[in-house]
């Protein structure tokens, strides 16, 4: 197994969720030349009000909207899981799979959404997602112990060194976004069958939600998260 080294794996649920939470954040990562991972557990092949579209069809245009939304921040690679969404379960193997790419990019930093938070953003999947991310750095992909067979795949222990949650309830950690929100924008167009109904509405709410993130700060928008140092 090839150890392939990206300073920051951003894991989601769905196609669009890192747009929307962190993209404005990782093309500031991307502008200070860190390698960037995305891995996208689900298909999203059920994210459509139109009753014409075939799930099938559904999957494979999320997915080109992806990589697409990807390319627009600089975005290094693009991993589907390809489970089925609103199925996301957390297994022995999703774990695995998550510890497996963890120890095989090893990142300084990943960046996934909030498993607890309820109400608005309370999404099976996002839950699901969450928890096994949180669950696969620690300790699973800490412990050398864990999986001895990634041992012997040449995939050793690694320790992430931070945890940034967005989509969160605590917020205590804020981006400056306000020379980036303009790729964000961009690479949220990207994802035209969830975003294209908005219109001109995408960017105003985009800006308002920016703009409710950085009210206390002196600058003009920023992305939200809770930071878990993991210094253990």
């Amino acid at each position: 197994m090839t150890v392939k080294p990206a300073q920051v794996m951003v894991v989601t649920p769905h196609p669009d969720d890192a747009e929307f939470g962190a993209a404005g954040t990782v093309a500031c990562l991307v502008k200070d030349d860190k390698d960037v991972v995305y891995v996208i557990c689900t298909n999203g092949n059920k994210g459509t009000s139109d009753r014409q579209t075939k799930p099938e069809d559904l999957a494979r245009t999320r997915q080109q909207e992806q990589r697409a939304a990807a390319e627009t921040l600089g975005v290094k690679e693009v991993i589907f899981l390809g489970y089925p969404d609103q199925e996301l379960e957390y297994t022995p193997e999703l774990r695995k799979q998550l510890v497996r790419l963890i120890r095989t990019y090893r990142p300084e930093t990943v960046i996934t959404v909030d498993p607890y938070t309820r109400y608005f953003w309370w999404h099976h999947d996002h839950r699901v997602c969450g928890q096994a991310v949180m669950d696969a750095i620690f300790p699973y992909a800490r412990d050398h112990l864990a999986y001895p067979d990634l041992l012997e795949e040449g995939l050793g222990p690694h320790k992430v060194n931070e945890i940034l949650l967005f989509n969160t309830e605590e917020p205590d950690y804020r981006v400056n976004i306000t020379d980036t929100f303009d790729t964000k924008l961009a690479a949220l167009r990207c994802h035209r069958s969830q975003t294209g109904a908005f219109g001109q509405e995408l960017e105003k709410r985009m800006r308002q939600w920016a703009q409710e993130n950085a009210r206390e700060e002196e600058y003009e928008l920023a992305e939200a998260f809770h930071r878990i140092d993991m210094w253990w």
